[in-house]
């Protein structure tokens, strides 16, 4: 028998069509309220006028106010947009696409979530509000969380809350890497304090540089105060980590010239951990970096890797790769189907 959804995706398919705009709507001004609607129609790609309609229909079911600081979500519009949340990824078919992807990149799970942060901003809040969720799911009795950066990593801190663990659960957040000359706010110190503040926990912070030369490694991890942020970071059970475009990253690091010839000759589209992945998941160049490496993930019971975008389609691919098996992959529905659509 088919489902209420199924029959009206055949009989009226302009209703479903309508409440997917209104749905979008409502969460887009829960995540950027209070929001202009000039600002909306342009992150939404809305023309003012099919707004303005819509806008005016969901303030007359007091789902939106609107003030002159802008719109925001009413109590009401909050709730109705959890109790349609997943209604609205059957609809989408944002269920099937999480089916697919996790057959064709051999995961233990994915999840997927609506829309593209390469032209939504808003939902790389979206992501990382999934991880959250993700990450409780996943808490035990004494927890170690070893966070790398990146602004997918910040939208997982500012996602955290003090409910995120209760009485009988330990959490020590804990820095998987060093700095690697990014914003402050973005490096993986900076985002494991966001995370434990907001949740209430305790963390522990790694201060030294990502990459080092060979000589200048066997020095500094012998160091006591390093030595023990590193041994915690060894026995994390929970690793959340960003998936970076190759090069992206390589001119982050301000790689040498040397190097950026190997990278770019290796044909990498990918990076982790210091790692540089081609579209097969070969390693073609890997940087002396302090922290955590890939060859230490396939002890971590849970690894949450974590990015999104239809221009990380290629580089998340390669990474799955060589991925370790306890992988789950948080990822956004445009980059979803891009890799989908790859053969």
């Amino acid at each position: 028998m088919l489902s209420l959804i199924e029959v009206q995706k055949k009989l009226l398919p302009d209703l479903l069509i309508i409440m997917q705009r209104r749905y979008q709507i409502l969460r887009s001004i829960s995540f950027m309220e209070p929001v202009g609607r000039r600002t909306l129609s342009q992150a939404m790609g809305l023309s003012e006028r099919v707004l303005r309609s819509e806008v005016e229909f969901l303030k007359s079911q007091k789902l939106v106010d609107i003030k002159s600081s802008g719109m925001s979500i009413t109590k009401t519009g909050s709730k109705l947009l959890q109790e349609l949340e997943i209604m609205m990824r059957e609809i989408s078919g944002i269920n099937e696409i999480e089916v697919q992807l996790k057959k064709k990149l051999n995961l233990e799970d994915v999840i997927v979530v609506p829309g593209n942060s390469d032209e939504e901003p808003w939902v790389k809040n979206e992501l990382g509000r999934a991880c959250a969720l993700r990450m409780k799911a996943c808490l035990t009795g004494n927890n170690i969380i070893a966070v790398t950066g990146g602004t997918t990593m910040a939208a997982v801190a500012d996602a955290l809350t003090a409910d995120f663990s209760n009485d009988q659960q330990e959490v020590l957040f804990v820095a998987a890497r060093g700095g690697i000359g990014e914003d402050v706010e973005n490096q993986a110190n900076t985002i494991c304090a966001k995370m434990a503040e907001r949740s209430g926990r305790k963390h522990r912070v790694l201060y030294v540089p990502d990459q080092v030369s060979p000589e200048v490694y066997k020095s500094v991890v012998t160091e006591p105060s390093i030595k023990e942020v590193l041994t915690l970071i060894k026995q994390a059970n929970i690793v959340l980590h960003g998936i970076g475009d190759a090069l992206v990253m390589a001119k982050r690091r301000k790689t040498k010239d040397e190097e950026m010839e190997k990278i770019l000759q290796g044909h990498a589209v990918g990076e982790a951990f210091g790692y540089y992945f081609n579209e097969q998941g070969e390693v073609v160049h890997r940087v002396q970096t302090i922290g955590l490496h890939l060859k230490d993930l396939p002890h971590v019971e849970h690894v949450l890797a974590v990015a999104g975008g239809v221009s990380k389609a290629k580089a998340i691919k390669a990474y799955i790769n060589s991925k370790p098996k306890s992988t789950v992959l948080i990822t956004d529905e445009g980059a979803a189907k891009q890799i989908l659509a790859c053969s």
